[in-house]
């Protein structure tokens, strides 16, 4: 599978992020405010965990169905992959 640029920024905007959050702890800041990063982090990450399945998912199928097939293991997979993330 490519992953598109859309992905890839996604990631790195999460890294740095992470960067800011590792700062902030070095700071001494709040520990609410940590925590707020720390929750924006699990939110961006879980998104770009959808965007990956999601596009994964519509490239699986459509190759399924090219070839014939019934796509719905692909469908069951995706949502296992995503079960499995949270």
């Amino acid at each position: 599978m490519e992953y598109n640029d859309a992905v890839r920024n996604r990631l790195r905007r999460i890294e740095g992020q992470i960067r800011g959050v590792l700062s902030m702890m070095e700071q001494q800041k709040d520990c609410r405010d940590v925590v707020t990063q720390l929750t924006a982090i699990r939110s961006a990450v879980d998104r770009a965990v959808g965007l990956v399945v999601a596009t994964n998912m519509e490239s699986c199928i459509r190759m399924e169905i090219e070839k014939g097939n019934d796509p719905d293991h692909v469908i069951k997979e995706a949502v296992e992959l995503l079960v499995k993330s949270r």
